[in-house]
Order: structure tokens, then C-alpha cells, then sequence
């Protein structure tokens, strides 16, 4: 019988086994090639249905963010800000390395090391996270948020930061790191309103992001976190412990060292809240600067794409006009006893200035507060002109054969009105007729008769056609009504045919804009004064000179206050609903106006004489305070010659009052006063009414 050996036996068993590990093996091998085989699928798969639609990063390198347009003063200042994304693009070069490090030491200090995604940080992020017991940190690195602010929706899915993933990995492939932080610190939102470190820096400190200092750049760095909870203007606590946790970071990354941390943990930071300048330096103003841009460029150019645009207002006549404004109103509303303005009630005024040689406006108040109405009253108001209308009839008629010399009779006139079935008994102010009275001081007293049968004798369409000369714009009413104002026009377009007397007989165009320029500094638009000859500069001349003696001896007298040469007309409409004062000097003119929005009476005795001119004159001896005293320059065609004040002809020996009086070349009297004839003539329509 044989036995079995040991050895053989046990070699038997382990073959099996062997095998069975061998197999083992084998299975595991195949199970886990065919999982990395689906997992690579999986991954694949994963990455190109995500990448599926993913934007086009060439917007990155061709970046174009919405930034601010600003609006300047003819000196420079800012005064407007238009915006959806108030921001101001600056380069790298222009943010100091200790703002780019703050920011990387709060949000991103693998920033330099990683490709996109830093799965250090979010480690760290979830450690520190869990340690504080609430979220201080994102795993989010800079790189990722570039392509949430700039590629991607802000929407909160697993998806979207799968897609921000891809991107940021791709950006690291395109862009150098230089790059993505240009973008990240332009683009950022640092709350209040402010994108990127530049408009931030100006925000809270009113410094330029390169001027910022070590707690300042920790202090903003700490902001995109969470810029409601962390702003110094509403949670300075918060703020506080935020920027502390900021150079804490900064200190383990050896940014800063031990002594500067020291030096700046506890020192306090200036803030300094950005005032909206819109709102308090020029508002009516820049509101029809807007409206222009919106409507020559397009809203999306106003507010997104960064124009630059200087105008033509200058801030000191602009805060002595709305001192002007408030102060007369206010005395009319103390004359008058009236309560103190509520929204859409009270007293309502509006001022223009214009340089009458190039049409620059140079302050505009368009009401009394502009929080309350933006109605601009300067310009899109249209109100009756009343007397002030009269300067442009009487100019109408130095070129229809009349004289400042000429003699009209002030004399009670009535005119039948057909259409209406009515008669028409224009009367002067008083009620009184004076008789016969020469051109010019017709106009000083502004008699209303006289200047009705003016317009009569030269007819209505002729004058019509000369106010569209002298720039007047709005409808007319083509009757004799419109010798006394009747026609409504804006104060704008008053001022502005005044002012061609002011320039001898050259009319311009209101200039708002000198310059548009682009964010590439690029000029869109440049305007140079356009000057156009529509009157005589005689005429005009003799104008201006009729209009200073409105103001040395009619209606204007409280201008004579200005010391210094001047002309203008007051205005004033029946029911005082509506005063006006446009007055010039040489080199600068301005209208005022007063009334109420709903057109009711100012008052008794609230003329253009005493609600209007008195704001005007204010106005001008602010703005020509220490300026050189000018003439008015006296063109050739024009003759002085003496005549006899009340007569208009030449004196004898009983003239009483003699002036000198200009004329054209060719039109100055020759004949000489007849008192005798003159004095029954004036006896006799001195009448007291009708």
C-alpha cells in the first residue's frame, strides 16, 4: 500500500489558491481598468456636456465693462456721474502691490501656484469655515470669480460652478496672471454703488486707487466678501474686525511684517462719503446735458460706456445763480406772506447766463429746488413774455424807418376784433396817456399804446420775421397782442435774441457741450460757436443803447445798482402771473424769471422791477465782483448827435433837457423842436383813462 508524500500533497492544495489569487488579481485589475475606463468617460463626458455653449474668452482680452460717463465744468470739475455700474477702468500699473496683496491675501493666496482651481483653499475654506462656525472664507479662487462676474450668471447650482471650474482653468491657459487681476480688481462690486478699486478708492476715501495706504487697502480687500455687511459707512464695527482678519492674512502670507501690522491694526481710517455732485452743484444743468447725450448717442452710451463730456457751465456763476434765485424768492415770499413752499406749491423762479459772443451757457437754474421738480422752468417752460417782448418790436422798427429820436403819440386807441366780436382797448400800466413821446423813451417807460401802434404801422408778419431773426423759436400770436408779450416763449430763447444786440447783430447758437469724448479718447463730437449775422451791428448798437437808458432812467432802474455799464427790460404780464428781467453787460447777459407753475398772480405790485430784476442784479454783481468795467463798442454807421430829450429833434434855445442821442448814418433829425406845437398836442391826449 503506498502512502502519499507530505510535500506533494501540499503543493496539490496550494495551486488552487494560486490560482484563485491569481484570478483575484486579474479581477481587480480588469474591474479597475474598466472603472477608470467609465470614470475618464464619466470625467469626459462630464467636461464636454458642460463645456457645451461655454462663452468665448476673447471677451476678456477685448475687455469693455460698463464704466461711468462724466460730466465736467468749463474748469474741469466733475459735476455729473451717469452710470448702471459705476466704475473707472485703470491698468495694473495704477494699483499699488499692497492692494493686490490684500486682495489675494483674503481671497485667493494660492493665487500664484494653482491653475484656476485651488483645492488647498477650499480644504482651508471648509476647516476655517467650520472653526468659526459660520462662512468667513470661499474656495472660490480670484480666477473663478472672474468668471462668475464677467462670463457667467450669478446663479447658485452645483452646474454653474462646474462650468466656472472649466472657465477658470482655460482662463489660466490664456491669460497671465497679471491679466486675470487687471480684471478682477476693475471689475469687482466693492458696494455702494462702486465697481472696481479705483471708484471704490474714490467712494470711501476720495483718493485715487494709487494713493491708497496700508489699512485702506485692507479695508477695501475686505469689502467683496460681503460689501452690505462689511461697509464702514453702515457697519463700522464689522467693518473694523473684517479688515483686522484682512492684514492678519496678509501677515501669514509675509506680505506685510509684524511691525507694520502692529503700526496699522488699531489706526483708525478716514472715510470720506463721495457727495453726488450731480445733485448739488449744477442739477438742472446737467439734467439737459443727460437728455442731450441720451438722445444724440443712446441710452446704452450714457450709461455704460464711459463718455467723457465737457460743458460750457462754470461753477461759480452757477452757485451765485441758485443764491440769487433762493435769496429773491425768498424775499417775495416774506413780502407776500407766503408759507413755506411744499412739493408742487410756491413761488417758482428760473435764471440763464450766456457769453453773448459764443453762446456758452454758463449757469442755468431751471427752479427753486430740483429734489422737489425737475421741470426746468429756463428751458421747457414757456410763459408770456409780456414788456420784455418790447425790445424786439422796437428793433423790428429801427429797421422799418423809426429813430430813437422818432415821436409816437401815447394816445387811447381801439381796435375791433372780428373773429372774436369784440373791441380791444390796449392800456398802459396806470392806466394814463402821456401824450407825444420819443422812440427811446417809449421804450424806458414801456408804454404799451405806443408800442401797439408800432407794431400796427409796420405790420404783424414783418415783426414776426424779425423775432425768428433774433432766434425766437415758439409761436406767435399774429396780432396786435403780440407788441404787449402775449406770445409765450421760454427764457432761454428770450435771452438768446437779446444777446444778439449784446454782439452787434450776430446771433449764436446756445452751446451746453464743447466735447464728447470716448473710453478710447476718441473726440465724437466738438462744438465751436456758430455766428450767424442777422441784424445790423448799428441797429444792434442803437439797441444796446436804448436798453442801457431803460436801466438809467425807465423801468430797469434797480440795475443801476450794478456800477457799471449796463442795458435791459424788465416784463411784466396782466395779473402779475409773470415777471421777467433780461439785462447785459459788454461781455455777459442773463435772464430771470418768477411765477407761479399754475400761472396766478405773484402779488400787488410783483413786476418785473421788483421780483425779478432785483435777483438778476444780485446775480451779476456776485459774478463781475473784481472784474475789469467795459464799455459797449460803438460800431462804424453810427453818428452821435444833440437833440432836444423830449422832442427827439434838434434843440433851440428852449430845450430844457439835451442828450446825445446815436443814429445811423442818414437818419438823424434835421428839423428843430417846435414847442409851441409840441406842448398843445401833449395838453391835449394827457388823459387819465379812457
Amino acid at each position: 500500500m503506498m502512502r502519499l508524500k507530505k510535500g506533494n500533497s501540499n503543493t496539490n492544495r496550494s495551486e488552487p489558491n494560486q490560482r484563485r489569487r491569481t484570478g483575484f488579481v486579474r479581477f481587480i485589475a480588469i474591474s479597475a481598468s474598466i472603472l477608470l475606463v467609465i470614470l475618464t468617460v464619466s470625467i469626459a463626458g462630464t467636461y464636454y456636456y458642460f463645456s457645451k455653449g461655454l462663452p468665448d474668452l476673447s471677451i476678456l482680452k477685448n475687455y469693455h465693462p460698463n464704466i461711468t460717463t462724466k460730466v465736467y465744468s468749463d474748469g474741469g470739475e466733475l459735476i455729473g456721474e451717469f452710470y448702471i455700474e459705476k466704475r473707472t477702468v485703470i491698468p495694473l500699473e495704477k494699483i499699488p502691490r499692497l492692494l493686490m496683496e490684500a486682495f489675494i491675501a483674503a481671497e485667493d493666496s494660492q493665487f500664484y501656484e494653482h491653475k484656476g482651481i485651488s483645492f488647498l483653499g477650499i480644504v482651508r475654506a471648509v476647516f476655517k469655515n467650520i472653526e468659526a462656525g459660520k462662512i468667513v472664507q470661499g474656495g472660490s479662487t480670484i480666477t473663478q470669480q472672474v468668471t462668475k462676474y464677467l462670463l457667467l450668471s450669478p446663479e447658485r447650482r452645483f452646474s454653474r460652478k462646474i462650468r466656472e471650474a472649466i472657465l477658470a482653468y482655460r482662463i489660466e491657459n490664456q491669460l497671465s496672471k497679471e491679466d486675470i487681476l487687471f480684471l478682477y480688481l476693475n471689475q469687482i462690486y466693492l458696494g455702494h454703488g462702486a465697481y472696481g478699486v479705483e471708484t471704490a478708492a474714490q467712494s470711501y476715501f476720495e483718493k485715487h486707487a494709487e494713493d491708497l495706504n496700508l489699512a485702506e487697502c485692507a479695508m477695501l480687500a475686505g469689502l467683496p466678501r460681503a460689501p452690505s455687511a462689511y461697509s464702514p459707512f453702515t457697519n463700522p464695527e464689522m467693518a473694523k474686525k473684517r479688515r483686522a482678519y484682512v492684514l492678519k492674512r496678509m501677515l501669514e502670507e509675509n506680505f506685510i511684517t509684524a511691525k507694520q501690522f502692529k503700526e496699522v491694526s488699531n489706526k483708525p481710517v478716514d472715510l470720506k462719503a463721495r457727495e453726488n455732485r450731480q445733485i448739488h452743484e449744477a442739477p438742472y444743468f446737467t439734467e439737459h446735458v443727460r437728455r442731450y447725450i441720451e438722445k444724440n448717442y443712446g441710452s446704452d452710451s450714457l450709461y455704460k460706456d464711459g463718455l467723457r463730456v465737457y460743458t460750457t457751465v462754470n461753477l461759480d456763476m452757477q452757485t451765485a445763480a441758485e443764491r440769487a434765485l433762493e435769496s429773491g424768492l425768498a424775499d417775495l415770499d416774506e413780502r407776500q406772506n407766503y408759507q413755506e413752499p411744499e412739493e408742487g406749491v410756491g413761488v417758482q423762479g428760473a435764471l440763464v447766463c450766456m457769453d453773448p459772443h459764443t453762446g456758452h451757457i454758463k449757469a442755468m437754474v431751471g427752479g427753486r429746488d430740483f429734489n422737489r421738480s425737475q421741470f426746468n422752468r429756463a428751458i421747457q417752460a414757456k410763459r408770456q413774455a409780456g414788456s420784455a417782448f418790447k425790445p424786439i418790436i422796437y428793433a423790428a422798427a429801427l429797421d422799418n424807418g423809426y429813430t430813437p429820436g422818432t415821436t409816437i403819440i401815447d394816445s387811447p386807441i381801439i381796435y375791433d376784433d372780428p373773429e372774436r366780436e369784440e373791441t380791444w382797448k390796449p392800456k398802459n400800466y396806470g392806466r394814463k396817456f402821456h401824450g407825444p413821446i420819443t422812440f427811446r423813451e417809449a421804450l424806458a417807460k414801456s408804454r404799451n399804446i405806443v408800442t401797439v401802434k408800432i407794431l400796427r404801422n409796420m405790420g404783424i408778419n414783418y415783426a414776426s420775421a424779425y423775432a425768428r431773426r433774433l432766434g425766437i423759436v415758439s409761436s406767435l400770436n399774429m396780432d396786435l397782442t403780440m407788441a404787449l408779450g402775449s406770445s409765450s416763449v421760454s427764457l432761454l430763447e428770450l435771452t438768446r435774441a437779446y444777446a444778439v444786440f449784446v454782439a452787434l447783430g450776430k446771433r449764436v447758437e446756445p452751446i451746453f457741450v464743447t466735447r464728447v469724448v470716448d473710453r478710447e479718447g476718441k473726440v465724437l463730437e466738438e462744438n465751436e460757436p456758430y455766428v450767424e449775422e442777422t441784424i445790423s451791428p448799428e441797429t444792434a448798437y442803437i439797441m444796446t443803447s436804448l436798453l442801457k437808458g431803460v436801466v438809467q432812467n425807465g423801468t430797469g432802474w434797480r440795475a443801476k445798482a450794478l456800477g457799471r455799464s449796463c442795458g435791459g427790460k424788465t416784463g411784466s404780464t396782466n395779473n402779475h402771473m409773470d415777471a421777467w428781467f433780461v439785462g447785459f453787460t459788454p461781455d455777459i447777459i442773463a435772464g430771470c424769471w418768477v411765477g407761479f407753475d399754475e400761472e396766478r398772480d405773484l402779488g400787488n405790485h410783483e413786476t418785473g422791477s421788483r421780483a425779478a430784476a432785483p435777483i438778476w442784479l444780485q446775480f451779476m454783481k456776485e459774478i463781475l465782483r473784481d472784474k475789469e468795467i467795459m464799455e459797449f463798442p460803438v460800431p462804424e454807421g453810427i453818428v452821435f448827435v444833440k437833440i432836444d430829450k423830449k422832442t427827439g429833434l434838434l434843440p433851440t434855445p428852449e430845450s430844457t433837457s439835451i442828450i446825445f442821442e446815436s443814429f445811423k448814418e442818414g437818419t438823424a433829425p434835421t428839423e428843430y423842436s417846435d414847442y409851441a406845437v409840441k406842448s398843445d398836442v401833449a395838453d391835449f391826449f394827457r388823459l387819465e383813462s379812457y
